[in-house]
C-alpha cells in the first residue's frame, strides 16, 4: 500500500475529528501511529511516529512523508465568547457530533430557555457514529441560553447552553 501526502494529510485530519485516541496503520513497508489527547478543551495530536522500511528490496521506494511531530493544537471552528455574567455555567460537547434538543423530531425539547434543570437531567442528545448520547446536566439551576440550533453539528467543547446557577 502507498500512501501519498495528501492522503497521510487527510487521513491524520480525519482522525482528528473523531473519539479515536489511537489509530495504527501497518504494512510492509512503513508503520504509522497517531495518539492524540485532550489538553485546555482543544484536541491535540501527541505522536506521529513513521518506522523506516522493515523489508530490503531491490525495487526504489518512495520515502514516506516527514510529519511533525510537536504537538499541534486542533482548534474549534468557532470561538466561544465568554459568559456575560459571572453565575452563569456552561454545558459544552464532549464529543463531535449532531446536537439534538428532543428526543424524536415529533416530541417536545428536553430543555427549552427559562426552564430549570437539575443534577443528572437529560439536557439534549448528541449523535456521534450513529449512536445517540444522552447529555446530563452536570449543574442546576436556569437555563438563560441556547447557543446550538438543532441538528446543527457540534464541536468537542463547543458551549451548547448557558445555566444561571441556583
Amino acid at each position: 500500500m502507498n500512501l501519498n501526502f495528501e492522503e497521510l494529510r487527510e487521513l491524520i485530519v480525519t482522525l482528528g475529528q473523531t473519539d479515536i485516541a489511537e489509530f495504527t496503520l501497518k504494512n510492509d513497508s512503513f508503520e504509522l501511529t497517531v495518539r492524540k489527547g485532550v489538553a485546555e478543551g482543544a484536541g491535540v495530536i501527541q505522536q506521529v511516529a513513521i518506522a523506516p522500511p522493515v523489508m530490503a528490496s531491490a525495487m526504489p521506494t518512495v520515502a514516506a512523508p516527514v510529519v511533525p511531530s510537536a504537538p499541534a493544537p486542533v482548534a474549534p471552528s468557532e470561538p466561544t465568547p465568554p459568559p456575560l455574567d459571572r453565575d452563569l455555567l456552561e454545558i459544552k460537547s464532549p464529543m463531535v457530533g449532531t446536537f439534538y434538543r428532543a428526543p424524536a423530531p415529533d416530541e417536545a425539547p428536553f430543555t427549552s430557555v427559562g426552564d430549570r434543570i437539575q443534577l443528572g437531567d437529560t439536557v439534549c442528545i448528541i449523535e456521534a457514529m450513529k449512536l445517540m448520547n444522552e447529555l446530563e446536566a452536570e449543574v442546576a439551576g436556569e437555563v438563560v441560553e441556547i447557543l446550538v440550533e438543532n441538528a446543527e453539528p457540534v464541536e468537542y467543547g463547543q458551549v451548547l447552553m448557558r445555566v444561571k446557577a441556583s
